[in-house]
């Protein structure tokens, strides 16, 4: 298949180009003359060949046990189980000796040529993110993932991945691509780019940035996670269930290591009737796995998030944790447009919080945009303040008629559950039900006082939600168009929902249940060259179709 802008073989060096491999590497990975631009094609690193075996050996256990099997632990058995061990790696080796990448001007070249030649081309100008990634066996042997970003996969999927190299080489990559990145949507010289970072500058609201350059790496540590923060982790709820995620993946492994070896059904029948007519084992086990849940919930919290870190490098936002699998995540800063504040029930007693970017084009931004982990929310307010930028207005409240459809909706329910149930004769049911509806006066209190919204002149905040509760601070800059809904109970209300539409985050951030000239006025000051028009013919929510949809 033709490389693009050139013909079927790898293309030569240009004017503009270097080979001799990427900063620091010559051709293969091999150190030599540095280039500032790269055009001679480049493998991994050959210590890969060490790790892609022991990955293998999953795959491989049980057709090579089925061998001995069926040869009878004959040498003639361990002769084909040597020749699969053999054969794998080979495999290995050729996948190794055929893929390369190569960096040209303005994109990512990435060939595959084990049986048909394919080659993927990522444009930088499309790179989104660059993350770099150290499991068990790269740390080993000095090593590392680089996984590039674009956006147009969504999730965990990335456009391109580089598995195996030298953990340095991989830093230094993941830089060089976020340069080159920008210089190209910048519309400037890549290789000037390399000289030092791009920064950006300009008005409160970023219309204005000039990139340029600098002599010297700028490196800036915002944060280091103390151990004992980790501590807060449970308080999340999701790592709580860490023993039965372990229970039921140790249940699931029995059945197929059972189907694998052939132990039938009747055994895993005859050991749950066993425990059946125990009880008193159900309920230890039950109690063990309940108290547990802390503890193990810690842990792998811990696992997670070790020495979490956040810094800037250069122009970007730098996140790493991780204890067994080291992850670094680089979110470029002129990308950000704001930062979310995350607590939960119990994180709120402990005034704890999570703190998120909100990024245009990031894919999986729930986990590749966090920026700190459970840690005291003064901190984290901090933080957010000196890496994104700072936001100090208290959020105005809502009107009364907010709180009476809070109360309704977390009310009603269970109201209703105990009510049919104490008709039909089910007291038990019906007092269950009733302490719930009286669990939920406390909870519409809560998400009440959660609801609010405010703007300083450069940036808008909102927040809503209780058990999860959650308070987006975005730029205006970000702001792509309104939506203003309010449903037949809204209007009766008169109280409605104005949604700010961002390319970034989730796509959208709410202020839920303003009073209709009180959200109205919200989406006026802060755009008020598109609203106001709307005002000055006297247009209302309730009777403005211009006003029932996005603005932009």
């Amino acid at each position: 298949m033709p490389v693009p802008g050139g013909s079927g073989a790898a293309p030569g060096p240009r004017p503009d180009q270097v080979p001799g491999g990427w900063p620091g590497l010559g051709p293969g990975g091999v150190h030599g003359g540095g280039g500032a631009l790269w055009a001679a094609p480049s493998r991994l690193s050959p210590l890969v060949l060490l790790i892609d075996p022991v990955r293998m050996l999953p795959s491989l256990f049980f057709p090579l046990v089925g061998v001995l099997f069926v040869g009878g632990f004959s040498p003639s058995s361990f002769l084909w189980a040597a020749f699969g061990v053999v054969g794998s790696v080979g495999y290995a080796a050729l996948r190794w000796a055929t893929f390369t990448f190569r960096i040209a001007t303005d994109h990512l070249e990435i060939s595959r040529s084990l049986i048909s030649r394919s080659v993927r081309t990522i444009p930088l100008d499309r790179v989104r993110g660059v993350d770099v990634t150290t499991p068990p066996l790269h740390r080993l042997l000095g090593l590392a993932v680089v996984r590039i970003d674009t956006g147009a996969g969504g999730g965990e999927k990335q456009e391109g991945e580089l598995d195996g190299l030298p953990r340095t080489e991989a830093e230094r990559l993941r830089e060089a691509l976020l340069r080159r990145s920008r210089a190209v949507r910048h519309d400037v010289d890549p290789a000037a780019a390399e000289a030092g970072p791009l920064a950006r500058e300009g008005a409160a609201d970023g219309a204005e940035r000039a990139v340029h350059t600098h002599p010297q790496r700028h490196e800036h540590v915002y944060a280091r996670v103390p151990w004992r923060w980790l501590l807060y982790g449970p308080l999340s709820g999701a790592f709580l269930f860490t023993p039965f995620v372990l229970l039921g993946g140790a249940v699931g492994l029995a059945f197929q290591l059972g189907s694998e070896l052939g132990l039938s059904e009747r055994v895993a029948i005859g050991l749950g009737e066993w425990l059946w007519e125990r009880p008193i084992l159900l309920v230890l086990a039950a109690v063990a796995l309940v108290l547990a849940m802390p503890l193990l919930g810690a842990v792998m919290y811990a696992l997670f998030n070790w020495n979490f870190t956040l810094r800037r490098s250069d122009a970007s936002l730098v996140a790493e944790r991780g204890l067994v699998t080291r992850r670094s995540v680089a979110l470029e800063h002129e990308r950000v447009r704001g930062y979310e504040i995350a607590d939960g029930l119990f994180e709120r007693r402990a005034k704890v919080a999570r703190l998120w970017a909100i990024v245009t084009g990031l894919g999986d931004s729930r986990t590749r945009g966090q920026l700190l982990p459970v840690v005291p929310r003064d901190f984290a307010l901090r933080m957010a303040g000196e890496a994104i930028g700072p936001f100090e207005p208290e959020l105005r409240r809502h009107p009364f008629k907010a709180l009476q459809r809070r109360l309704f909706r977390a009310v009603a329910p269970g109201a209703a559950v105990a009510l049919a149930a104490f008709l039909l004769g089910w007291g038990v049911v019906g007092t269950v039900a009733l302490v719930i509806a009286l669990l939920g006066v406390l909870l519409g209190l809560d998400r009440y006082r959660s609801l609010g919204h405010a703007f300083d002149g450069v940036r808008l905040s909102v927040r809503s939600g209780s058990l999860p509760r959650t308070q987006a601070v975005v730029e205006r800059r970000a702001v792509v168009g309104w939506t203003l809904r309010q449903t037949w109970f809204q209007r009766r209300s008169r109280v409605l929902t104005v949604i700010a539409g961002v390319g970034a985050g989730s796509g959208g951030y709410a202020a839920v249940d303003t009073g209709e000239e009180q959200g109205v006025g919200f989406a006026a000051e802060v755009t008020p060259e598109w609203i106001t028009p709307f005002l000055d013919r006297g247009a209302t929510p309730a009777s403005s179709p211009a006003l029932d949809g996005p603005l932009a």
